[in-house]
């Protein structure tokens, strides 16, 4: 975004941070993820889902998502979608993974790569209990 200001072009720019307060890294770009597919787990406004918890996916959880009627496990191609496989990365609905931690089945969280309006749905406590480090 530009403004104008005493006749100078100023840029400003927004950082997006994740549920730490600092700026949001990415989750993954193999596979590609995120509600814009930029790696990261961004949202808009049109996104109904709230695509922004990024999950170390499990292959319970893979199951358990596809017994709710969202198969991640089978390629798209169509939709340049490869399928996920347990150890992926991947920007979840904040609705879907709430439901798969009160079915035990919720996978890790990167914490650094999970947007901070995940906050709005899930106390930070319950998100650092799931927590995968990469360090």
């Amino acid at each position: 975004m530009y403004l104008l200001k005493n006749a100078k072009i100023m840029t400003t720019t927004k950082t997006t941070l994740n549920v730490l307060g600092t700026p949001l890294e990415n989750c993954s770009c193999d596979p590609m993820t995120g509600y814009l597919r930029d790696g990261f787990c961004n949202t808009t406004p049109d996104d109904f889902g709230t695509h922004v918890v990024c999950a170390v996916v499990t292959k319970d959880f893979l199951e358990y998502s596809s017994s709710k009627g969202n198969n991640l496990m089978t390629p798209i191609p169509e939709w340049n979608f490869p399928g996920l496989k347990p150890g992926d990365k991947w920007c979840l609905c904040v609705s879907r993974w709430k439901q798969a931690e009160k079915a035990n089945v919720a996978p890790g969280i990167d914490l650094n790569a999970t947007h901070a309006l995940a906050l709005k749905y899930v106390p930070l406590e319950l998100l650092k209990k799931h927590a995968v480090s990469f360090s």
